[in-house]
């Protein structure tokens, strides 16, 4: 018989996507398929006016995403886990912003999974780490890259031992924004995206791209600065901001 069960689950509420690994008997580990099913869905949704907002959990409560799945990987070859989307959500490169909602432990490319994430909420029984080293590799798919995110020397602690860290150790460094019992992740974080949401889709991207510069490339994030303000500044939505508080009313943003 074949196996139906939908590796990546997608629920819309209002202007809010929100996508569920779904794989908790392999610790949500990814094949080739959910890579790139998960690519397809996030670049199609950066594309679509009506979503305004991204959230990327999982189903159960032991793992978030226990990154690539070795035995998929022994059979489909690196080939599978190719995808554009993928590529630009693990860099936080996706326009629309992205709240990660950790239900559960993070490791290897499930932590570089989350830190494609602008907002990352966690279980407090969830723990995170890079044990790569451990097996003789190391993080390869954008981990080394998370010294932009928490002090260098921790980086170089997380990666170099390979140890796993809490919930509570990640939110103390900056790594978490928030976090909460294990059974209010998702509401948690649909929380942060909704109040995401209501704002302005080209500030929005803006401030994401921007901010995400500043400190990986100041250089660019100077140049791009005066491009993001000449597009936003004249735009509708700029117009519609401030006629919205003048006229004391929620704002009507069209994304242009």
């Amino acid at each position: 018989m074949t196996d139906t069960t939908p590796e990546l689950i997608q629920e819309r509420r209002g202007q809010i996507l929100i996508l569920r690994l779904n794989r908790p008997d392999a610790r949500n580990a990814l094949t080739g398929s959910l890579y790139r099913e998960l690519g397809d869905t996030v670049l199609a949704a950066d594309t679509d006016p009506d979503i305004r907002a991204i959230v990327i959990t999982a189903t159960g409560d032991r793992a978030f995403c226990s990154g690539m799945d070795l035995k998929a990987f022994a059979t489909e070859g690196e080939g599978a886990f190719t995808s554009e989307g993928f590529a630009r959500l693990a860099a936080g490169k996706l326009a629309t912003p992205v709240i990660g909602a950790a239900n559960g432990t993070a490791i290897g490319g499930g932590l570089e999974l989350l830190l494609g994430s602008d907002i990352i909420i966690a279980s407090s029984a969830a723990k995170f780490g890079f044990p790569e080293v451990k097996r003789g590799l190391f993080p390869g798919g954008g981990g080394t890259n998370i010294g932009t995110r928490i002090p260098m020397h921790v980086a170089l602690e997380l990666t170099l031992t390979g140890d796993l860290i809490t919930a509570d150790r990640g939110y103390q460094l900056g790594l978490i924004n928030a976090v909460v019992d294990p059974d209010q992740v998702l509401e948690a974080a649909v929380g942060y995206a909704e109040r995401v949401a209501a704002n302005a889709p080209l500030g929005l991207a803006a401030c994401k791209e921007l901010v995400r510069l500043a400190v990986t490339d100041s250089t660019s994030a100077a140049q791009k600065l005066g491009q993001w303000q000449s597009t936003v500044f004249s735009s509708g939505d700029a117009k519609e901001g401030a006629a919205a508080f003048i006229e004391k009313r929620t704002p009507i943003w069209q994304g242009r």
